[in-house]
């Protein structure tokens, strides 16, 4: 597949949600809503689960699947409050030792006048800044669309998983278009010139592994995908010096 392909793949509604990850790799998941300042956002579910007995938190970006869930999760472009809820969940997780694992789909924060309006941008900075110096292990999978701030929201992590037809990019492929060529309909030729799928983000370094698709949605790729969560983050355990090894990963971009 080439580059815009593969966007269109990672937008497909037959690809599984975050909750269909949440609901098939972990158990007993227990959802916490709220920022505690305003409101809940639909677009980010939160909460603490158990992965193969592991306490763990669980932080993902839900899309929706029908139309009334899309509508309800805002299609997965979060508001300030989600993102606080997310930051709320990561801080806690901090303070009682539990690893955070984020499930990252999106293409791009809610950019509505209301969530600039409530502070949209201060809200990522923030997480960016928190989650650098978090002391507990983080794991990042992006399992979809990648977009902007408002994935790296949620990808400030220790390591940073890609399925192979994921797509991580600064701006998607018709608002790049729209920039440069001042013509969505080249979205295919931005695509290219992004760099965005996951080979591409495993050559810069930007990702530590690609997980293979195949048999995606089935027990046997959750089942696959949960052993390997669990095994990386026992990994990360290992090296407890977190805030300086991911200060060295994100300065080496």
């Amino acid at each position: 597949m080439n580059a815009y392909e593969k966007v269109r793949t990672a937008r497909s509604s037959d690809r599984p949600t975050a909750l269909a990850y949440i609901n098939n790799i972990f158990s007993s998941f227990i959802e916490f809503h709220g920022d505690r300042r305003a409101k809940d956002d639909g677009a980010i579910v939160s909460g603490i689960a158990s992965l193969n007995g592991m306490p763990v938190t669980v932080i993902a970006i839900e899309k929706g699947r029908t139309a009334a869930e899309r509508t309800m999760r805002n299609f997965g472009s979060a508001s300030p409050e989600g993102y606080r809820k997310a930051l709320r969940l990561m801080k806690q997780a901090e303070k009682f030792g539990r690893p955070v694992i984020t499930f990252v789909d999106t293409s791009g924060a809610f950019c509505g006048i209301e969530a600039e309006e409530r502070g949209e941008g201060e809200a990522i900075a923030v997480n960016l800044m928190e989650m650098m110096d978090l002391n507990v292990p983080i794991l990042s999978v992006l399992i979809g669309e990648g977009g902007s701030g408002g994935a790296l929201a949620l990808a400030v992590a220790d390591r940073v998983w890609m399925l192979e037809n994921a797509v991580y990019s600064v701006i998607s492929p018709e608002g790049c278009a729209s920039i440069l060529f001042k013509d969505s309909k080249k979205a295919k030729e931005a695509a290219e010139c992004l760099k965005l799928t996951a080979e591409d983000a495993l050559s810069f370094g930007l990702i530590e592994r690609i997980i293979d698709e195949n048999a995606l949605g089935t027990e046997e790729f959750f089942n696959r995908l949960a052993s390997e969560i669990e095994k990386e983050i026992l990994s990360i355990k290992e090296d407890r010096d977190y805030k300086e090894n991911r200060y060295r990963r994100f300065r080496a971009f």
